[in-house]
């Protein structure tokens, strides 16, 4: 069910993709009545991602809540080179666990259902991914968002430790020659 669109509404190139839509009952004395639940995944393809979900008795209502509820609740993720994470991480929601790799260059999104619709709104291209537990949509978003939203650049760690970035990393072959050589 990936539909996908581009939307422009003042906001810079949004693209949003429909992960799933659960169609609900509600029993009343006339017989039922029909609702319908929809999941959305809203990105710029440049870090950004947000998810939202809506309930409306028609689909496209749902569907149109569900893209202003994560058009509001989008995050921003480091991307190390614009196209992979800068560390393997996990995240953990209700029942449902997911791992996310990195991966060198031209491996491509190793993922499966809703997590490929949030790595391809993010602008993500090399991803290796792993869903444990749960296969419900709702828990992997979820689970997924809590993963990238643990995801710190070592920009941000040397700030927050009062370090430089090649303190963070350690120094290299070269750097240690050159610095015993002064």
């Amino acid at each position: 069910m990936a539909r996908h669109r581009v939307v422009d509404r003042g906001e810079s190139d949004l693209v949003d993709k429909l992960v799933s839509i659960n169609r609900v009952a509600k029993v009343v004395k006339g017989g039922r009545r029909f609702g319908f639940t929809a999941l959305v995944v809203v990105g710029d393809q440049k870090g950004r991602v947000g998810f939202g979900k809506g309930k409306a008795r028609e689909v496209p209502e749902a569907i149109r809540k569900a893209t202003e509820t994560a058009k509001r609740s989008m995050i921003r993720v480091p991307l190390r080179e614009g196209r992979t994470l800068h560390h393997d991480t996990t995240g953990r929601y209700g029942a449902g666990r997911v791992v996310l790799r990195t991966a060198p260059p031209g491996t491509g999104i190793i993922a499966g259902g809703p997590m490929r619709a949030i790595f391809e709104t993010l602008g993500i291209q090399d991803i290796v991914t792993k869903s444990i537990g749960t296969s419900n949509p709702h828990n992997m978003l979820r689970a997924t968002f809590a993963a990238l939203e643990s995801v710190m650049s070592p920009r941000s760690v040397a700030a927050r430790r009062g370090k430089k970035v090649a303190e963070i990393f350690g120094r290299r072959d070269g750097d240690e020659e050159a610095a015993a050589g002064n």
